[in-house]
This record gives C-alpha cells, sequence and structure tokens, in this order.
C-alpha cells in the first residue's frame, strides 16, 4: 500500500499568510498536496477554505508566504496562466455563463487549449475546423461521463441547482487538468445527487481507461484532486488524506481517522457544525 511519504507532491504551500485590511484570512499555512490522493480541506464557515484555493489559482495573491507547483513558483501567477499549468476548479458560487448551454459553457473551456488564430477561425475550414472537431469529442464524452445528455443544449441559467453544479466540474474537466480543486462541489444539494457527485468524483480519480480513449482526461484520470466539502461523511469517504483550518490557522491534518480523533477538530470544526 502507498502511504502519503512516497507520494511525489504536486503542489507544496509554505507560510501562505493572506489580509484583507486588517482581518487575517490565512496565516502562516503550510499544506503538501501530493500526486495519487484525495485531500480534503474543512473547517468552519470562514476558516480561509476557499481563500487558500484562490491563492494556488491566482485570484488572491498573499503578502508571504510561498506556492510552488511542480518545484516551480506561482505565488503571484495570473489566474489563466494557471489554467494553461493545468490547474482547474469548481466555485462555492456557481460561475458559468448563464446565457449559453451547457455544451458551450463546456467548449468555452477548452479554448486554453485552442491553436487556431483568429483569421482561420473566421474562414472556419481546413485546421479550425478540424481543431474544433476534437475538441468538441473531447466535451461529447465529459457530457455522457457525467451523464447530461438530457440537458446538453439546454441554457445553463434555466437548469436546476444540481444540474449546474455538474456542468461546472464538467467545464473544470474540459480544461483536462492536472489538478481538481474544488470548493463545496455539493453544496445544497440532496443526498441522491451528493451521491453522483460522490461517484463522479471517485471515477474521475481512477480513470476510465478505454472507456474513454480519446479524452484524457477521462481516460487517465486526475490523480491530484483537492477538495472543500461541509458534509462530514462524504470527506470522511472519498479523502485519503485531511487537512482543517480554523480562523485561518491549520490547526490539524492526517488521514479521516487521525483527524476524527483530534481533541482539537472536535472542539474547533465538530462542535461548532455539529
Amino acid at each position: 500500500m502507498t502511504t502519503t511519504i512516497e507520494r511525489k507532491i504536486k503542489i507544496k504551500i509554505e507560510n501562505l499568510s493572506l489580509s484583507f485590511g486588517g482581518v487575517k484570512a490565512l496565516s502562516e499555512v503550510s499544506v503538501d498536496i501530493r500526486e495519487n490522493e484525495i485531500l480534503a480541506i474543512i473547517g468552519p464557515n470562514g476558516a480561509g477554505k476557499t481563500c487558500l484555493l484562490n491563492c494556488i489559482n491566482g485570484f488572491y495573491k498573499p503578502q508571504s508566504g510561498k506556492i510552488f507547483y511542480e518545484e516551480r513558483d506561482i505565488t503571484r501567477i495570473r489566474p489563466d496562466k494557471a489554467a494553461q499549468l493545468g490547474l482547474a476548479r469548481t466555485f462555492q458560487n456557481i460561475e458559468l455563463y448563464s446565457g449559453l448551454s451547457a455544451l458551450d459553457n463546456l467548449m468555452a473551456a477548452r479554448h486554453i487549449m485552442m491553436k487556431q488564430n483568429f483569421l482561420t477561425g473566421a474562414v472556419y475550414y481546413g485546421p479550425a475546423h478540424n481543431e474544433e472537431i476534437k475538441h468538441r469529442r473531447v466535451v461529447e464524452d465529459i457530457i455522457d461521463f457525467l451523464e447530461m445528455e438530457p440537458i446538453r443544449k439546454k441554457v445553463v441559467g434555466a437548469l436546476p441547482y444540481g444540474m449546474r453544479k455538474r456542468v461546472e466540474l464538467g467545464r473544470a474537466l474540459a480544461m483536462e487538468p492536472k489538478v481538481l480543486l474544488l470548493d463545496e462541489p455539493m453544496a445544497g444539494m440532496n443526498l441522491e445527487e451528493k451521491e453522483d457527485i460522490a461517484r463522479f468524483i471517485i471515477d474521475i480519480f481512477e480513470g476510465q481507461g478505454d472507456t474513454y480513449p480519446e479524452s484524457p482526461v477521462l481516460r487517465d484520470g486526475v490523480n491530484c484532486i483537492v477538495l472543500i466539502e461541509h458534509d462530514m461523511g462524504v470527506v470522511m469517504d472519498l479523502a485519503d488524506r485531511i487537512v482543517v483550518l480554523d480562523f485561518g490557522k491549520k490547526i490539524a491534518e492526517g488521514t479521516p481517522e487521525e483527524v476524527k480523533n483530534n481533541p482539537q477538530v472536535i472542539s474547533a470544526y465538530l462542535g461548532k457544525e455539529g
């Protein structure tokens, strides 16, 4: 069995601090995000979980500390550059093009991989046409994988909340990430919807092999997933390792069993969240 010590570090966060005026969102947080694991970040509302993700993919710039992605310093990287490196995420508050269809939202995520320029795209023949066909095949595979066929042509703004969350997950997958950052992907869902998303996360992590041979992200899987989630049952079932934040500080880290029995966690998190 592979231990966490043997797993290669994908993202290294060292003494990260982030403040907004006099409010400290993060205070000297250090975390190693490793390959071949699902890392859960938990903590009460306002603990700094989303702020940590925002620093990783460039939405926030920390006042101090460092973030390394495969030994490259990405502390002050732009979000578009982070996406090109393979860092994709979903958001706590759904961020989709609400006037476009589910299919078009997924196609929009493929733009970072499109090589044709404005002129060849305007003429739309030859290389530009072939490139769009290639990207559309990947998007159609993701639609099939996430069981979104009935909503593929429907306007996203008119979809139920659970389906919009699924479209957002699909858009992150369409970017073919090396690291997938999931910010409360099951928030506001009923039990059946949560079970579906949990199943998708496991299948994304493990990969689907020859089922989707032309879609690398589905074929090979994403072996580095960071999950923010309040449902402790989901966290305990999915996570290989858990980091606990409280008031912007890391108070615990370990396996689900270690975190579950940690007195600090019970006091700071479980006691507040129930």
